[in-house]
């Protein structure tokens, strides 16, 4: 891909890894026209684009990805050169409790955006120039048993909760569209995302927020659960050099190298939350953040682990992950501290 001025429609841009990336992009690529596409569910908010939302060359356009003639209208109305799809409903215990709303937003809207994009794109005869950037997850591979095995981009796919399956199909059907149609397709997947614009209700954002209201932090299980940890930046900086350079219709695994238990991650942010909320901990009469720690229930299906082999984008488009742990982690306690203001009790 080139890297001239181009219109780029990003899907799902007013949720947690979508605002970051437009924030990344408008940055790094001014020239670029930058049309954002949300339907504003409770997990996207404008709120994470005001410092944006001003700029000439960023526009957002409310609508359902799901609804055929609002994706159709989108590629009449504006001269598209590439999408990138993050928009999708995304949690898991959401899907648990109803499949149905993941699979009228993650499959049906992603067929949509292909349709639409491949009878736009070939009536200007550049069907294999122009690029559909579909972002996936790790989820789609299941879960790793063995503790030093890892998922690559050949792993197959076995999706265990209707998120992951729902998932799974949209990278089927961005295949499929590559080896039918000669579509410039391209699909990533990367473990667990941490940092700014995460919606509360993930793992990171509810430790942090339990913490300061001094309120019980629920771990599942027995907290042994493994997951690998990708600061959002640098999952920005690995879909810049896929969406620019990486070869049509390959997929491309982006990790962090990270791994730790849901029980030492907790632990971890909670002597962060000890070391800058003293204040919160005197008026809840505790020594530490980590007394409030409590195992619940465990999730149905709960996968055990999940990581990624990531040396193919390592080796071929020469990315690594720039945000240690240890820095990204605080950066991110400071700034849901400052969202939240310093006490929540």
């Amino acid at each position: 891909m080139s890297n001239e001025k181009q219109t780029i429609l990003i899907t799902g841009g007013a949720g947690f890894i979508g605002s970051n990336f437009i924030h990344y992009l408008s940055n790094i690529y001014p020239d670029y026209e930058i049309l954002n596409v949300d339907k504003l569910t409770y997990a996207g908010s404008l709120d994470n684009l005001l410092e944006i939302e001003s700029h000439d060359n960023y526009h957002f356009l409310k609508g359902d990805i799901a609804d055929q003639n609002f994706v159709a209208e989108i590629f009449s109305k504006y001269d598209i050169n590439g999408v990138i799809h993050f928009a999708a409903e995304s949690h898991v215990d959401n899907s648990i409790d109803n499949a149905s709303p993941f699979v009228v937003t993650n499959v049906v809207g992603t067929v949509n955006l292909l349709q639409a994009a491949k009878q736009t794109w070939e009536q200007k005869g550049e069907l294999a120039k122009r690029r559909f950037h579909h972002i996936s997850t790790d989820e789609v591979y299941g879960s790793l048993e063995n503790e030093t095995d890892k998922f690559t981009e050949d792993t197959p796919y076995a999706p265990r909760n209707p998120y992951s399956a729902s998932k799974a199909s949209a990278n089927m059907l961005v295949k499929s569209f590559g080896h039918t149609h000669g579509m410039n397709v391209i699909i990533s997947s990367s473990s667990n995302n941490y940092g700014p614009r995460q919606h509360e209700e993930k793992l990171i954002p509810t430790i942090i927020s339990k913490a300061l209201a001094a309120d019980p932090i629920p771990i599942y299980g027995d907290g042994q659960n493994i997951r690998d940890w990708l600061h959002v930046e640098d999952h920005c900086r690995a879909l810049d050099l896929i969406y620019h350079q990486g070869v049509a219709g390959e997929s491309y695994n982006i990790g962090g190298g990270n791994e730790w238990t849901n029980l030492d991650l907790a632990m971890k942010i909670c002597l962060i939350l000890n070391d800058l909320h003293p204040d919160v901990l005197e008026q809840a009469s505790i020594i530490s953040f980590q007394d409030l720690i409590t195992f619940v229930e465990d999730r149905p299906g709960h996968d055990r682990r999940y990581a990624v082999d990531d040396r193919k984008i390592r080796q071929s488009l020469g990315w690594e992950p720039v945000m240690s742990l240890d820095g990204g982690l605080r950066n991110t306690v400071e700034w849901y501290s400052r969202k939240w203001g310093e006490v929540r009790i």
